[in-house]
């Protein structure tokens, strides 16, 4: 079940992150490298280096939880990132709009893999 809503924090952390990493590494990251607490509740967002997959770490009342998306084709579209800092706070909507494929700007939609017709 996918239980991430738009009250929830979310973070995304700015630079890439190899996607073998799991629960122990990335929640080492959201603590040593973006100064956060993973037991606060925040959701933590990382894509890999060809923006091609994304994992949001997330803490809900069972223990950690990890969703992974991994894009058979086109890439996802980040926000620009302030150099300064290790993170960037974004909201559901650019979460949902990014996993969708869809620019900020409203210009162009980026490329999806869909099912083929028939």
């Amino acid at each position: 079940m996918f239980s991430l809503t738009s009250s929830m924090r979310y973070y995304l952390y700015s630079y890439p992150t190899d996607m073998r990493r799991s629960f122990y590494t990335l929640s080492g990251i959201v603590t040593n490298q973006m100064g956060r607490n993973v037991q606060d509740g925040d959701v933590y967002i990382f894509i890999n280096r060809t923006c091609s997959s994304m994992k949001i770490l997330h803490l809900e009342c069972g223990g950690l939880v990890i969703y992974h998306m991994k894009l058979e084709s086109g890439s996802f579209k980040l926000p620009v990132f302030d150099q300064n800092t290790h993170t960037f706070q974004t909201s559901w909507q650019d979460l949902m709009m990014m996993v969708q494929g869809i620019s900020i700007d409203g210009k162009v939609n980026k490329k999806r893999w869909g099912k083929p017709s028939k």
